[in-house]
């Protein structure tokens, strides 16, 4: 068997996400390295009020996976293989060698604030669940014009989808999947759209940023949720880790991936469930998942063990 830490994106986020952390020399490592990166306080990320930023709240993800990871691997639990939903990817990365985790938190503090002045206002992202691809997709068309954008972002899992575009669009696309059997359409806790060609500038303006920082090849498993499959190469990773705000998000397939490689073990780094809950339901069904919140370190690291 394999473990697989998975990192999640947007909407995963906490008030007291950094402060919960398990108390670990590990823990402090990544808070003071951030800290002398962003030259400013990390833990003012996590508070209810600060999360409301696109800044804050990727920032806050970031570190708080790469010290969960850095925790369980001080522990022995070390994974084999590492993957991130949208912001997730950079902790995974981290993770993986790729990247140092200032140039990380430093391109994650460019990559938020490119999405937010982008989109300050009138745009996000809403869950489809209950129907298909190919049932939501000719919805989406029907609603798309110039002035109601909207696209399919993520595939999360066969019938767990989520659309992005602008808020006119998002409510009409709502009406429509509830009205043609959809189970749920509701507004994530995300307020840009992400994984679409509406962030196409913004991901060639991060890019830029990213190739002139150093990067290694990865020394574990590294599968990008953007292109469902493992990364060898440090240069192509960070390229990919540049465009992915603006590309569909394929996590089923990646967890899929992840399963033909034999991955048994699946550990969500903070904050929340839902990658546990998406893993639950894939082929991780027959194996292990949980997730760092709700769960005791030892539990966890326990179950990476076995899985080793």
């Amino acid at each position: 068997m394999s473990v697989l830490f998975t990192f999640p994106g947007q909407g995963a986020q906490k008030p007291g996400m950094l402060r919960t952390l398990p108390a670990h020399p590990e823990t402090t490592r990544t808070l003071d390295e951030s800290a002398e990166a962003l030259g400013r306080d990390v833990l003012a990320l996590d508070s209810a009020d600060a999360l409301r930023s696109t800044v804050a709240l990727q920032l806050a993800l970031l570190v708080a996976g790469v010290a969960m990871a850095r925790v369980l691997a001080a522990h022995g639990a070390v994974p084999r293989m590492v993957a991130g939903l949208s912001i997730g990817a950079w902790p995974a990365a981290v993770i993986a060698g790729v990247l140092d985790l200032a140039d990380a938190v430093r391109l994650v503090e460019l990559r938020a604030r490119l999405m937010e002045d982008a989109y300050p206002s009138g745009y996000g992202m809403t869950a489809v669940g209950g129907l298909t691809r190919r049932q939501l997709e000719p919805l989406l068309a029907q609603v798309h014009k110039p002035d109601t954008p909207v696209y399919l972002a993520n595939l999360n899992a066969p019938r767990q989808l989520v659309v992005a575009g602008r808020d006119t669009a998002l409510d009409a696309v709502a009406a429509l999947a509830l009205a043609n059997g959809a189970t749920r359409a509701e507004r994530l806790a995300v307020p840009v759209p992400s994984h679409c060609p509406l962030l196409d500038e913004q991901a060639r303006t991060l890019a830029r940023a990213a190739a002139r920082v150093q990067s290694r090849r990865p020394h574990i498993t590294y599968i990008s949720g953007s292109a469902a499959r493992a990364l060898f190469d440090g240069g192509r990773i960070v390229a990919d880790l540049a465009a992915n705000m603006a590309r569909p998000v394929l996590w089923a397939d990646t967890l899929r991936h992840a399963w033909e490689r034999g991955a048994r073990v699946a550990l969500e780094m903070p904050s929340g469930s839902v990658l546990t809950r998406l893993a639950q339901d894939a082929d991780f069904g027959a194996g292990i998942a949980l997730c760092a919140d709700g769960n005791r370190l030892d539990t966890l690291v326990q179950a990476a063990r076995e899985g080793q």
